[in-house]
């Protein structure tokens, strides 16, 4: 499996930007795709995922609302569309994907064994 993350950048607080995830290397039916983000300092931390053959999607408490998580199977990209950014959602955004996570894991980094190279997101106050 192979993840290619893009679209991360400069944006003043309340902007948008929207970040792609092109997966290859399998058939993601089972997969979940997800999405981590990285601050300086910070561990690693989940943003959202979503379970591609049902479309469920899941979002930590600090983005429900502002982020919006989709797939599209016929290019077989997840995008992570975030609105109303903040400052502190500065980080470098890691897209993430395994089959068949259990819902109680989905939130958790080690249930997922494929990771992008990370893209940087900056927002300015």
């Amino acid at each position: 499996v192979q993840l290619q993350a893009s679209g991360g950048g400069l944006v003043q607080a309340g902007g948008s930007l929207r970040l792609s995830c092109a997966a290859s290397g399998r058939t993601f039916n089972r997969y979940v795709m997800g999405w981590f983000r990285q601050a300086p300092g910070e561990e690693r931390e989940f943003v959202s995922a979503i379970n591609w053959s049902s479309g469920s999607t899941y979002y930590a408490d600090s983005v429900k609302g502002r982020f919006t998580i989709s797939r599209d199977s016929a290019k077989n990209t997840v995008y992570l569309q975030m609105n109303r950014m903040k400052p502190e959602d500065t980080a470098v955004y890691y897209c993430a994907a395994d089959e068949r996570i259990i819902i109680g894991a989905i939130r958790q980094m080690r249930a997922y064994d494929y990771w992008g190279q990370g893209t940087l997101v900056t927002v300015s106050s």
